[in-house]
């Protein structure tokens, strides 16, 4: 991959101005992509950023279809973009700033993508949380646009998390409802821990492992929305709620 790309995507990023390269005409196969995210990873790495995790984006047929891809996507969380709940927070520092509400894993133990299943999965979760994804929406190039929203590391700019929750030992049904100054936005009525929360993150190992990187103790996973990122515009409180895993709640000024 180019490094001189990678290097125009990142300064972009730090500018609050993300993908300008791609109102110019470029296009990428989803190797390419990929390859792209890692090459801009490879340098935040450099100047000291740290990989918190990942992220499963698009794993609804009708998200794929609209960004004329077959399969989820995925991208990387990064330790100076977590913060918890309560969190104040500005515009300022996102484009277009979008929300998704979610629920994130952290991992007590590595996993090896060659014995991966939902129940190694579930054996190798420490907690579980409600998160509130935050993303940059603003995509500039002419439809298709997988490859583009791959190479901008899914449009993630971050996460507010709940407390941690520890895991229910049997099967559980929650509800999940986003609010924007106290409305509802979007909700889920019925969501089953674990097989429909955690169904991804054997694809994701996998993926993974396609480029020499384990899922390790610590991770961070987000599992993947319900519904696609709502542009916050005026409003100025976002609560994302789970009859089962609790609240989160972040203010944008």
């Amino acid at each position: 991959m180019d490094s001189e790309l990678a290097e125009r995507m990142l300064r972009d990023y730090d500018a609050k101005d993300p993908g300008t390269v791609f109102a110019e005409g470029l296009r990428l196969t989803i190797p390419e992509a990929f390859d792209l995210q890692t090459a801009v990873t490879v340098l935040r790495e450099a100047r000291g950023e740290t990989v918190a995790g990942y992220k499963i984006g698009c794993t609804c047929e009708w998200n794929q279809r609209a960004n004329g891809i077959n399969h989820p996507v995925w991208g990387r969380l990064w330790q100076g973009e977590q913060f918890a709940s309560d969190a104040s927070l500005k515009k300022s520092d996102y484009v277009n700033l979008g929300i998704e509400g979610e629920f994130a894993v952290t991992l007590s133990r590595d996993i090896d993508p060659d014995r991966v299943d939902e129940d190694t999965v579930l054996l190798s979760i420490d907690s579980i949380f409600t998160v509130i994804e935050l993303h940059n929406m603003l995509m500039r190039g002419e439809a298709p646009r997988g490859h583009e929203l791959i190479a901008n590391n899914c449009i993630h700019s971050g996460v507010v998390r709940s407390e941690p929750n520890p895991l229910p030992k049997d099967t559980v049904e929650t509800d999940l409802a986003i609010l924007f100054d106290g409305e509802v936005v979007d909700s889920w009525d019925v969501l089953r821990w674990p097989d429909e929360i955690l169904q991804a993150i054997p694809w994701l190992a996998q993926q993974l492992a396609s480029r020499d990187v384990m899922l390790k103790a610590g991770d961070t996973l987000l599992t993947g929305a319900f519904g696609p990122p709502i542009p916050l515009g005026a409003k100025a409180t976002v609560e994302v709620v789970s009859s089962a895993f609790g609240s989160v709640i972040a203010t944008f000024e």
